[in-house]
């Protein structure tokens, strides 16, 4: 059996871990929502086939699915990739999926955050989003793990840690006010440090230029390890990402981490300007909260990549940019092998590989 503590993260000395540590599994849902995947949700399904193929070679996988898409997604998938039943609202498995954290005894507890859909009533993308909600417990559960309540929202893809008491996070998501707006600021970066074991919270300002997600920190930056940080760059100062990017730069530079160290800082240069096409937003449903029009702009970023048992999945996004961003990589991360996937479908969801994605650290 798993249970739901009354304690907290760091009363019971866990935390946290680096995504650059090890795996143990990694976690996706199946996409299939007509108003955010165009054309049935097929061209988004045969990408994160290929995400799942690509992380399934190092880190056992699991595909979440619903009870309708069940045969489909079995059929597409290869056998060593766990399909299972679970009812979702869609497939952002890094916001509804559990947060881990582990101790020094080997052992591991998964975070509950609660979910609202980026937003609830104020911004919400989509209603209801009460069986998203419910996806973290379901994953405890079925490793009978137990797990922390941590009773206020938060999505995972606005986090980032370094495992070594640092956490990365930016005020635009976590101080929006559809998010906590009855919690002070300080009262955020305490609960985070409850429940992820952490020292010090560094707050960048914005997140991406235009991320539905309320500026999720993980289209701005990714850590490569304590002190070390991707930041996504363009030189473009007709660009309104210029200034957010500037800013960014501008913060990391002046912060030390938990450990007081000066962080390294890789600049990775955005993919485009990417833009909806007329083909593609004819293909979505229409819906209130989700703006997928002819000309929208996407929240493209080569930062949303996901590291996972010595191999790095970046989503491939723009012919222009594409090996500059792997030649970033290479440098940042010389000991790892890194897989391009084609990953525009996944844009036009509204996210990247670290969005549909959530690890499972190893114990």
């Amino acid at each position: 059996m798993s249970t739901v503590l009354q304690t907290t993260p760091i009363q019971d000395g866990f935390h946290m871990p680096g995504e650059h540590e090890r795996h143990d599994e990694i976690w996706m849902a199946w996409p299939e929502r007509n108003d955010n995947w165009r054309l049935g949700g097929k061209p988004a399904q045969e990408c994160f086939v290929d995400v799942a193929k690509a992380i399934a070679e190092v880190t056992p996988v699991t595909m979440t699915v619903s009870a309708a898409q069940y045969d489909n997604a079995r059929g597409r998938l290869p056998e060593n990739i766990r399909v299972m039943e679970m009812s979702t609202d869609d497939s952002w498995m890094r916001d509804i999926g559990p947060t881990y954290v582990v101790n020094n005894k080997g052992e591991r507890r998964g975070v509950q955050w609660e979910f609202n859909a980026w937003g609830g009533l104020v911004d919400g993308l989509y209603s209801p989003w009460n069986r998203d909600n419910e996806v973290a417990g379901k994953i405890c559960d079925s490793y009978r793990e137990d797990s922390y309540k941590a009773g206020f929202i938060l999505e995972g893809g606005s986090i980032h840690t370094d495992g070594d008491g640092t956490l990365y996070t930016n005020e635009e998501c976590l101080l929006h006010p559809s998010r906590n707006p009855d919690m002070t600021k300080d009262e955020i970066e305490q609960a985070l440090k409850d429940h992820l074991g952490v020292e010090k919270v560094l707050w960048l300002p914005d997140g991406l230029y235009n991320d539905e997600t309320n500026g999720h920190i993980d289209n701005l930056i990714h850590i490569v390890r304590p002190g070390e940080v991707i930041l996504s760059w363009t030189e473009d100062k007709e660009d309104p990402q210029y200034e957010i990017s500037q800013r960014a730069y501008e913060f990391l530079s002046n912060a030390t981490d938990a450990k007081g160290r000066k962080l390294k800082i890789h600049k990775m240069h955005i993919p485009g300007p990417l833009y909806f096409t007329a083909e593609e937003a004819a293909g979505i449903d229409m819906s209130e909260g989700m703006e997928r029009e002819e000309g929208e702009r996407m929240a493209g970023s080569y930062a949303n990549f996901l590291i996972t048992n010595g191999r790095i999945i970046l989503p491939l996004l723009d012919e222009k940019w594409d090996g500059e961003a792997r030649k970033v990589l290479e440098t940042a991360f010389p000991d790892y092998e890194i897989v391009g996937v084609p990953a525009r479908e996944i844009l036009l969801g509204g996210g990247n590989v670290h969005c549909i994605t959530q690890q499972v650290p190893a114990v």
